[in-house]
């Protein structure tokens, strides 16, 4: 997936439980549509140019990860969430 690729927003349901999870700063397991897996502290949601991202903590490093390029999260307390687009 090019960085240049459009946009397309996630579910409106599927970003409150990424705004959730950021508020209690839960630290998530995340697929990514790449392949990627990983454990991250949701720390915030941000908009740039029109494209939406979660900021997470990835064993210390701060990542920006493009909401329409996480496949799946989860947490004990939210279960797993699939992201759909909107």
């Amino acid at each position: 997936m090019s960085m240049n690729e459009a946009y397309h927003p996630i579910n409106c349901d599927d970003y409150d439980n990424l705004e959730l999870a950021c508020q209690q700063q839960l630290t998530l397991a995340l697929t990514l549509k790449d392949g990627e897996a990983l454990q991250a502290k949701a720390t915030d949601l941000i908009s740039r140019k029109n494209v939406e991202y979660l900021l997470a903590d990835v064993a210390g490093e701060s990542r920006e990860l493009r909401l329409d390029r996480i496949a799946s999260f989860s947490h004990p307390q939210t279960g797993t969430v699939v992201i759909g687009e909107s």
